[in-house]
């Protein structure tokens, strides 16, 4: 028998911990959809690091009937009775946290958020949990905060970070019918425009391919869109495809991915589309096989939106690079519906479900 490396055993021992839950920023739909995910059987083995009156607030607000305990560490969660949710206080968080208003951006929620974030990362690090699900955080009050980072990508690249290196991260949006991997992120988009290099465009498709490697799909097919209408046409709409797309595509390939493009952005995601077979059609109907197992997009909502479009309560952010899984839901703090015991936990519970499998699968 060959031995197992000790990246392989730490992986296995990690498929074996509790998951952290961030509590994202408590003014927001985040605890609420944190207590109703406890109703569900999917919570086993699962603890939130934030706050523990926050979490009695969105247990209250969402019917009650759930005990709420602070717990000491994170394997105690693996210890709790049914119906309780545990909850590691990180005892840096405002004291007054409970006086932000719910549906409105405020600084101590925005802290609040961020120390959940570094106290997550700091246990998973540790080897005291085996995954992070984070739900959302609002950007404007992490900015409040003086929190350094625009979103949670990047909080999590520079925390990640080790011997002062940051990994090359990626955020891929996925669902259960396209996968899709950014090569810009959240910035202006002249600014995104100006971002989309030879080495940023390789480096997405290389990292896209290992971490498809690690969850157990041995050669992935990538598809590659464009920036411009119709990937440039030749250079007559931009010539991004053939100075820098195209060539980034080709030096993958030479390095044995299966990598193709520049398409056109508004046709690659209907061919890399993994779409189910219409309701009511007759049995043993298939539906469309995409052509594609992910598609790298040049720019935020050229990716997110056609993912967006096929229904956010089944989307899932995950963070393709990190040393350890993240995932999140593919949505944001919902401030319209905060405080109104409305909020579909879908989303979180289809990001849990995502990082139990890439747990189990790395």
């Amino acid at each position: 028998m060959m031995p197992i490396s000790d990246s392989k055993q730490s992986e296995r021992r990690a498929a074996s911990l509790p998951i952290a839950l961030t509590m994202g920023d408590a003014c927001g739909i985040g605890p609420e959809i944190i207590a109703r995910l406890w109703r569900t059987a999917l919570a086993d083995g699962c603890f939130v690091v934030g706050d523990v009156a926050a979490m009695r607030r969105a247990v209250a607000l969402t019917g009650g009937l759930l005990a709420v305990a602070r717990i000491d560490c994170a394997a105690d969660a693996l210890d709790m009775p049914p119906a309780c949710v545990p909850v590691l206080q990180v005892d840096a968080i405002p004291s007054d946290l409970l006086d932000a208003r719910v549906g409105q951006v405020d600084a101590r929620a925005g802290k609040a958020a961020a120390l959940s974030i570094e106290a997550a990362v700091r246990l998973v690090l540790g080897g005291e949990a085996g995954a992070i699900v984070t739900a959302p955080i609002h950007k404007e009050a992490f900015a409040a905060a003086g929190v350094p980072y625009p979103g949670h990508t990047e909080m999590l690249q520079a925390l990640a970070a080790r011997g002062g290196v940051a990994p090359p991260v990626r955020m891929m949006l996925a669902n259960d019918q396209l996968r899709t991997v950014l090569v810009t992120i959240h910035m202006s988009l002249r600014d995104a425009i100006e971002a989309v290099t030879f080495d940023a465009v390789l480096e997405t498709i290389q990292i896209t391919h290992r971490c498809a490697q690690r969850a157990g799909q041995h050669q992935p097919r990538i598809a590659v869109a464009g920036l411009n209408p119709h990937a440039g046409e030749a250079g007559l709409f931009g010539d991004e495809e053939l100075r820098i797309i195209g060539p980034a595509v080709e030096a993958a390939r030479r390095e044995g991915i299966d990598a193709r493009g520049p398409f056109a952005p508004d046709t690659v995601f209907m061919r890399a589309r993994h779409a189910p077979a219409p309701a009511g059609s007759p049995a043993g109907t298939t539906g469309h096989v995409g052509e594609f197992d992910f598609v790298v997009a040049m720019t935020h909502d050229h990716g997110l939106i056609p993912v967006k479009y096929l229904g956010v309560e089944n989307g899932v952010n995950v963070t393709l690079g990190l040393p350890f899984v993240r995932t999140s839901p593919d949505h944001g703090t919902a401030f319209d519906i905060a405080g109104t015991a409305v909020a579909d936990p879908s989303s979180l519970l289809a990001a849990l479900r995502m990082a139990r499998t890439l747990m189990s699968t790395a």
